[in-house]
């Protein structure tokens, strides 16, 4: 049977399984049973969700957790977490419950400003058209009133147009980067909507304008898009504590431990390699949230990975120091949130996700995102630092090989209490499992 198919938006939902089953799949029965096994009873809610995308065939589903005890700026907070990777979630939990009696989090929003491009190609004299984008600059802001009406009335906006020169990377290439202010919106289609006025007024105008050759009056617009880079969007959370208030058992001491911790921050301020996976743990941490949360987790991630890289090189986003035995762990980051517009009113579980933070604003989100990022960074080097990523990771991932192998509540039961004090390996389940049965 022919792999191909026209048409295929067209059918119905069950039509398409059908297809899709016949097609790709050994046992047809089997693969329809399973997509039609993760559909929703609730018809209305489904056909929520089949609307959400297109050609959907079924509901991909995440497990949804909670970490409780984040003490924020003085606030506690359970923070909702989408995500299926094994102790992360424990991980965040438990860096909240240490850090609940040293004070907690403090957090703060550094700036929020967003930013979006008109690209253009331009073959003329640009004095000239400095010239011309001072003449029009009113114009694109007046031509943008209906857009901005709603969001000026809640003190957001656009702050600001500047005219760029690009032409020592690409022949006869200009912008208009504008900076935005979207409030609790995450603002994608407002900036996209303004941008393309923008552009419009910017070609038509062009015509008009004396200055300008018949060449340079031709103005070509190449594409009008907001920016995920959003280097001026800084959220930053920090934790601290006195060195001896570290120590949790008599292995190390706190000062050890402290100095310890410092070193491996350092390594991954200089060294990529361990930046990345430094990195990745603090963005499980927050895509988690972001997840649970409604919000774009992969506009996050570019953004991240690109400040991550703002000096030249990828680098942590986390920093310590120890400065007169005060112990201090922080991290900047920037975050583009929303808690308005698209799933956060759509969803019902980003909907009572955002109730469980007691409704927050974007700017309030924010600083709750950094925490996790920050909670989860923290509990991870803790582990690696003392005694090693695995054996954690590993309790918590025996679940999952248990289940891998179709273990019985009674086999799980039984491994549970033998791995207590046994390292977990895939290997070593394997061979309890076996000699279990």
């Amino acid at each position: 049977m022919s792999k191909t198919i026209a048409g295929f938006s067209k059918l119905s939902k069950e039509q398409k399984i059908d297809w899709l089953a016949n097609t790709h799949f050994v046992n047809q029965k089997e693969a329809k049973a399973i997509l039609k096994q993760y559909w929703n009873t609730n018809d209305k809610l489904q056909k929520l969700h089949d609307e959400f995308i297109e050609n959907t065939i079924t509901n991909y589903y995440l497990p949804l957790g909670v970490a409780p005890n984040f003490l924020i700026n003085n606030k506690l907070y359970t923070i909702p977490m989408a995500i299926e990777e094994s102790s992360v979630v424990a991980a965040a939990s438990k860096a909240a419950k240490f850090w609940l009696d040293r004070g907690g989090f403090k957090t703060e929003v550094i700036s929020t400003t967003k930013i979006g491009q008109v690209h253009f190609i331009y073959k003329g004299d640009f004095n000239k058209l400095e010239q011309y984008f001072q003449h029009i600059k009113s114009a694109l802001f007046e031509d943008t009133k209906s857009i901005t009406a709603n969001m000026e009335k809640r003190g957001g906006g656009i702050l600001d147009i500047e005219l760029r020169n690009k032409t020592e990377d690409i022949e006869n290439y200009y912008q208009l980067h504008a900076s935005f202010e979207t409030l609790d919106a995450m603002g994608a289609n407002f900036i996209n909507s303004c941008l393309e006025q923008f552009a419009k007024t910017f070609k038509a105008n062009a015509l008009e304008f004396e200055l300008f050759t018949a060449e340079e009056k031709d103005i070509d617009i190449i594409m009008s898009i907001l920016s995920n880079y959003v280097p001026n969007c800084i959220v930053k959370a920090e934790v601290s504590c006195h060195v001896d208030e570290l120590s949790e058992n008599n292995k190390i001491s706190g000062k050890a431990f402290a100095e310890k911790f410092v070193q491996a921050v350092s390594i991954a301020e200089k060294e990529p390699y361990r930046a990345v996976t430094h990195n990745k743990g603090i963005m499980n941490g927050i895509d988690a949230v972001v997840l649970a949360t409604g919000n774009d987790f992969r506009a996050i991630e570019a953004c991240v990975h690109a400040y991550a890289s703002r000096n030249g090189q990828y680098s942590s986003l986390t920093h310590a120091k120890i400065e007169n035995d005060i112990f201090r762990f922080w991290i900047e980051i920037p975050l583009a949130l929303g808690t308005v517009g698209g799933l956060t009113s759509l969803h019902p579980l980003v909907k009572l996700g955002l109730e469980l933070l007691d409704k927050p604003s974007a700017k309030e989100l924010m600083q709750i995102v950094a925490v996790a990022g920050l909670a989860q960074n923290f509990a991870a080097l803790r582990s690696l630092t003392t005694t090693g990523i695995q054996q954690g990771h590993m309790k918590m991932h025996l679940m999952n090989i248990l289940n891998q192998f179709e273990a019985t509540d009674t086999e799980k039961k039984r491994l549970v209490e033998h791995f207590k004090t046994n390292t977990v390996t895939h290997s070593a389940v394997v061979e309890a499992l076996n000699n279990l049965r």
